[in-house]
């Protein structure tokens, strides 16, 4: 069963539910309504004949009679009237009023109701003159009975209309409630691998639809991401690693094509050796490359931005043993003004690249200042290397692009591209001022936490 047809049988077991509850509620007000009105009628006739037949002297039990018989009355009436011991003075039409009926329906007290069979009945108690008169008046309720006859037909047929009336109702209603989902269904049927750029109506973002579309149009941004990231790797992979192994492939099937002496084979291995350190540094970034583009929403927390900064100059230092890295700080009176939102991780790395593209690039001191102005975290790194042409300073930042005055320098044009990843991650600002055959500095702006 699809939900268009479970939405209209539960709407149209609801509507008959409250129909049949209402339908009851209307037929148990009337019949206790009208019973109660004709047990008032049954009383008030039953007052009547005791004051007519004890408190009026001139009307006696035969006269009582025939006015009974002669008055228009209830159908099927009957009328007993008792002295205090129950025996009978007055009697007409008697059919359930036995002796035993009698005794069974008497109580104690000034007046009450009983039914037997399909007649209802009053019990009344009249005195005079320190006497006690008990008066029985039983009936049947034909109007009653033929008023509830015709109410159960209206009901009856009053409930079948609207069943079958909510049944098209509720059709059209759950064909109207289930669009929007049909219509998701038939957008998100057109979305595949190579669409993930399409993304479903929104609405006014406000019923719970439209919050189903945003999610699920986050989640594609997320896919998007993810696949996007995934088509780099592989495309910056291929386009990298098929090179140097064809050529390591290339040298080494030459050198095996014939016996050599031991100088060729050591000369060939070190040259190898060399290939592979290149090729291992060149997947190391492709790595960081893929961990980087992976991430979309980072975890930060609290780090002292002068801690990341010496963690990235000692890993360099490591690389370039004889260069002199000069880190420049005027520590503030408040150390937390050094902290801002980061992760730690990513940030070492940044500045690592950044440090060690200086001491590429240069052959004299590299300084990283650490400035701390207001609101704002300034980590200035410079050199006074080769520099980088100033048309050229947007295209260094993409993956792979390296400028034209370095291609006698190792490398692969990752670095400052992960560089600009991880600033952009952490919203904060990259600036790179830059003259050719004079130096480079790089200017990064983070947020300071409060």
């Amino acid at each position: 069963m699809n939900i268009k047809t479970r939405l209209a049988f539960q709407f149209t077991v609801i509507v008959a539910g409250i129909l049949l509850f209402f339908s009851v509620l209307t037929y148990y007000f009337s019949y206790t309504s009208q019973r109660t009105r004709f047990r008032e009628d049954l009383l008030d006739g039953a007052k009547n004949s005791a004051i007519l037949l004890v408190n009026v002297v001139e009307v006696d039990s035969s006269l009582l009679k025939k006015i009974h018989q002669s008055t228009i009355s209830w159908e099927k009436e009957e009328i007993v009237i008792t002295d205090s011991a129950l025996h009978p003075i007055y009697t007409n039409n008697t059919q359930y009023l036995s002796d035993n009926e009698i005794r069974i329906n008497s109580f104690n007290g000034e007046k009450n109701f009983f039914s037997i069979n399909e007649k209802d009945g009053v019990f009344y108690t009249h005195h005079l003159k320190n006497k006690t008169y008990y008066v029985f008046v039983m009936a049947y309720d034909h109007a009653r009975v033929k008023n509830l006859s015709e109410l159960r037909h209206i009901l009856y047929w009053c409930i079948l209309f609207n069943i079958c009336l909510s049944v098209i109702l509720s059709y059209f209603f759950s064909q109207k409630a289930i669009q929007p989902i049909s219509r998701i269904i038939k957008s998100v049927k057109a979305i595949n691998s190579s669409r993930l750029s399409h993304r479903l109506n929104e609405g006014n973002g406000k019923d719970e639809i439209d919050q189903l579309a945003i999610t699920f149009n986050e989640m594609l941004a997320h896919l998007e991401i993810a696949f996007k990231n995934q088509e780099d790797f592989v495309s910056y992979a291929s386009h990298e690693l098929r090179t140097p192994l064809a050529v390591m492939i290339v040298e080494s099937d030459y050198v095996l094509s014939r016996e050599r002496i031991q100088e060729e084979y050591i000369s060939h291995i070190s040259a190898l050796v060399k290939d592979l350190k290149s090729l291992n540094s060149l997947l190391n970034s492709l790595l960081e490359l893929a961990q980087i583009n992976k991430y979309n929403d980072i975890q930060l927390s609290g780090v002292r931005i002068d801690e990341l900064v010496y963690s990235a100059i000692q890993q360099v230092k490591a690389k370039y043993l004889n260069r002199k890295i000069i880190p420049k700080i005027e520590y503030p009176e408040n150390e937390n003004d050094l902290l801002t939102k980061g992760n730690s991780g990513l940030l070492v790395i940044a500045f690592k690249n950044l440090i060690e593209n200086a001491c590429k690039f240069s052959n004299d001191v590299v300084t990283v200042e650490i400035l701390v102005l207001g609101k704002i975290l300034k980590i200035i790194i410079s050199d006074t290397g080769i520099g980088i042409p100033p048309n050229e300073l947007n295209i260094v930042l993409k993956p792979f692009k390296r400028a034209s005055n370095v291609k006698f320098k190792n490398g692969f044009g990752i670095g400052l591209y992960l560089v600009d990843k991880i600033i952009e991650l952490h919203e904060a600002e990259l600036k790179i001022y830059s003259v050719e055959n004079e130096g480079t500095r790089v200017v990064m702006q983070f947020n300071r936490m409060d």
